[in-house]
């Protein structure tokens, strides 16, 4: 019985639901349309109630229709004129009620003298007719279209009353594919989240006004204003992992128009083991605006070179290296050691993968499949401290992420840039020589081409030293080039964040500035890439895209914040910094690219053979001036090592050189490394 009474119930909440959801979408066109159908029934009621019920209506039929004709004009010409079917009326009040009663007592005193008049000129025609007639038809037409109307407020009153009793906020989500409606099974098997999907909204037109687990596709992303409104929608969730940050753009400004806040699920690239979760949703990131196409990663074969190996990472409590360590987890090494300077980073990553370790174990069953994890805190340019970490451990691959990046600092500091950079290069890669370890990849960056600044030039040192052990070893040790890496430390991001939170300004270098931007997991997914590509003596280069002006990411990240450009937070230029280029080049005069099987991945295949046989004496010459702090025999070094390093300002380049890279950055939405091709092709 109480099933009955609960399937009862249901279907009676569910069908007025619908029918309220229906009437409360209809506009003053369908109302006109329904005026016009009311006010043609309404005199013959009105006949009909006037002769107490009878319908013997023969003899009245032709004069009742000249009356209906002449009725249904007047009344539609004068509700027309004074704005009738311009009003709102969901939210109908007193005023409204006053207004519907003037303008049909209006109607039906005109239709009173035009009816008088009518049968004094011609009786013949509506003579019959009785003369309380127009009187009683507005009666009935006041009753039935401000009945109708009113009806409005009425089902808008229920409809609020059902909300308040679910307190849970209505979710707007964006994305009725897999990962969207994981989204929404988790918030109806979770009622106590407090979070209740109320409609998807989808842009495939197959989806359209269809349920999935009994949430309604409502429309397309334009639809999204007239959705939140209707849907009284608190919260609106893009749940669309794999699109390009243009997608995610649209759809961002059009919900930031609506005032209401808006959330999204991390990329394809956050979310490696394609699972979906609530506690995966967040803000809005500046990284999902310039989020590319998602990264094909070959997750076996990556997966077959790691597994059962010791795996060491320098700089693992940085933004490359602790992303490191958490991709290469999932691949099930025996050991993971995590090398770091900063004791804070390197604990907070060991007790996350810790944390990830321990929900692995419980998902699969299976206690052996998970590393072991250790830390060890050491400077990478204290050689007898690391070669301990490499006599106790052992390791089979060693992912070096460790350096200093900051540019400007890296150019008032040249001496800190070479012991790190330089020394502590040199020290793991001949140590990791002398404990046969036969996988190294070195974490270098797009500044090591064509350096302006010490930094850069530091690594391109670095490069030299990796690759000059794989060229004496045979094994496989190898670079791997990157451009700026969105929500690393180093990066601008957070830096405009801070400013922004100040109330501005955001300070920009130079209104042309541009730079390759990555994110931190789609960067070390090629890492790991180029690991298993590599077969040692190789710099290999990803393939960065469009190159992104500093001004347009300072512009996003205050649309985002909430504010508007200028009114609100200013742009302010303050000159290239030293060392700072205005873009990076992506390719070094008598390097050798050849694509890889990895299209977002080119190895230089010569490099090794473009190291400089003079390097161990002028790197440990190097070393010791570094030591000394002896800035003017740095810089002289290494414009000695690196041939292309320029030690000053990209705008003090000759006006030949200004206009090769204007001409590159202009054809760079076409001509990125993509097309490329090997010398001689």
């Amino acid at each position: 019985m109480n099933l009955l009474f609960f399937i009862s119930h249901w279907l009676v909440q569910n069908t007025l639901s619908g029918v309220s959801s229906k009437l409360l979408k209809l506009r003053n066109r369908h109302l006109f349309v329904f005026d016009v159908i009311i006010f043609s029934i309404t005199p013959l009621v009105a006949l009909i109630l006037r002769l107490d019920g009878n319908l013997a209506l023969q003899s009245y039929l032709s004069d009742l229709a000249i009356a209906t004709t002449l009725f249904l004009i007047i009344k539609i010409s004068i509700f027309w004129s004074f704005g009738f079917y311009r009003r709102y009326w969901r939210y109908a009040s007193i005023e409204e009620l006053l207004y519907v009663a003037v303008l049909t007592t209006a109607a039906v005193v005109i239709q009173a003298i035009f009816f008088d008049t009518l049968r004094y000129i011609l009786p013949l025609f509506v003579d019959e007719l009785p003369q309380s007639l127009p009187f009683i038809d507005g009666l009935l037409s006041f009753i039935a279209i401000g009945g109708f109307r009113f009806s409005f407020r009425i089902l808008e009153r229920l409809k609020q009353r059902r909300l308040q009793l679910n307190p849970r906020e209505r979710v707007l989500i964006i994305g009725a594919g897999n990962a969207g409606v994981s989204l929404a099974q988790e918030m109806q098997r979770n009622p106590q989240l407090g979070m209740y999907p109320a409609a998807f909204i989808d842009d495939d037109p197959q989806k359209l006004n269809t349920r999935i687990r009994g949430v309604p596709v409502v429309g397309d992303r334009i639809s999204i204003p007239g959705v939140i409104k209707t849907h009284y929608i608190g919260k609106v969730i893009i749940a669309m992992p794999s699109v390009t940050g243009q997608v995610i753009r649209n759809i961002v400004d059009i919900c930031q128009k609506t005032g209401i806040q808006t959330s999204t699920l991390p990329g394809i690239h956050e979310i490696l083991n394609g699972k979906v979760r609530l506690e995966s949703i967040r803000d809005v990131r500046i990284e999902d605006l310039l989020r590319r196409e998602p990264v094909q990663t070959d997750v076996h074969s990556v997966s077959q070179f790691l597994k059962g190996k010791k795996v060491l990472i320098t700089g693992a409590g940085g933004s490359i290296g602790s992303e490191l360590c958490r991709q290469i987890l999932k691949s099930h090494p025996s050991e993971i050691m995590l090398v770091g300077h900063g004791e804070n980073s390197v604990f907070n990553i060991q007790q996350e993968l810790e944390q990830t370790a321990q929900r692995l174990r419980t998902e699969s069953r299976i206690q052996h499949q998970t590393p072991r994890i250790l830390t060890f805190i050491a400077d990478i340019r204290f050689r007898d401290r690391l070669r301990y970490a490499f006599a106790k451990f052992q390791p089979d691959v060693v992912f070096h992420a460790a350096a200093h990046k900051h540019v400007p600092l890296m150019e008032m500091n040249p001496g800190e840039a070479i012991t790190n950079n330089v020394v502590g290069t040199k020290n793991l890669v001949e140590l990791a020589l002398q404990y046969n370890v036969n996988h190294f990849v070195m974490i270098s960056t797009d500044k090591a081409v064509n350096p302006t600044n010490v930094m850069g030039a530091s690594k391109r040192v670095a490069e030299m030293l990796v690759l000059q052990a794989a060229k004496k070893s045979g094994k496989s040790y190898l670079a791997v080039r990157f451009g700026n890496v969105l929500g690393s430390r180093g990066s601008v991001v957070p830096t405009f964040k801070k400013q922004i939170a100040a109330g501005g300004p955001i300070t920009v270098t130079h209104p042309d500035i541009c730079r390759y931007f990555m994110t931190i997991p789609e960067a070390v997914q090629l890492v790991l890439q180029a690991a298993v590509l590599g077969h040692g003596g190789e710099v290999l280069m990803m393939n960065m895209g469009k190159p992104v002006k500093i001004v347009d990411l300072a512009e996003e990240l205050i649309r985002l914040s909430g504010y508007e450009v200028d009114k609100d937070i200013a742009i302010k230029f303050t000159g290239l910094r030293p060392g700072e280029k205005l873009f990076e080049e992506l390719f070094i005069e008598g390097e050798e690219y050849d694509p890889t099987e990895h299209e977002k991945l080119f190895m230089v295949k010569n490099a090794s053979r473009m190291v400089p046989e003079s390097l161990n004496i002028t790197v440990e010459t190097l070393c010791q001036a570094a030591a000394k702090n002896d800035e003017s025999a740095i810089v002289f070094l290494l414009e000695q090592l690196v041939p292309g390093y320029r030690p000053k300002y990209l705008l003090s380049t000759s006006p030949l050189e200004t206009e090769k890279n204007s001409h590159f950055l202009a054809h760079s939405s076409v001509n990125t490394l993509a097309e490329v091709k090997p010398k001689g092709a």
